[in-house]
C-alpha cells in the first residue's frame, strides 16, 4: 500500500512529497520511497511501532 509522505531530499535540498511504503526496523516505522524529481532514495521516520503484545 503506497501512501504519500513529505520528506527532505538531500540531493535536491528541498522538501518534497513522495510515494512510499512503510517498513519497520528496530521498532521504528519508516516510510521509504524515491524523489519524484531526481530519483534519489528518500526516507521519513514516522515514530515507534505499536506492539500488539501486553
Amino acid at each position: 500500500m503506497a501512501d504519500t509522505y513529505n520528506g527532505y531530499c538531500v540531493k535536491c535540498r528541498e522538501k518534497r512529497d513522495f510515494t512510499g511504503e512503510i517498513s519497520e526496523t528496530n521498532g521504528r516505522r519508516m516510510a521509504k520511497g524515491t524523489c519524484p524529481v531526481c530519483g534519489t532514495k528518500m526516507t521519513r521516520i514516522l515514530g515507534k511501532a505499536h506492539n500488539a503484545q501486553g
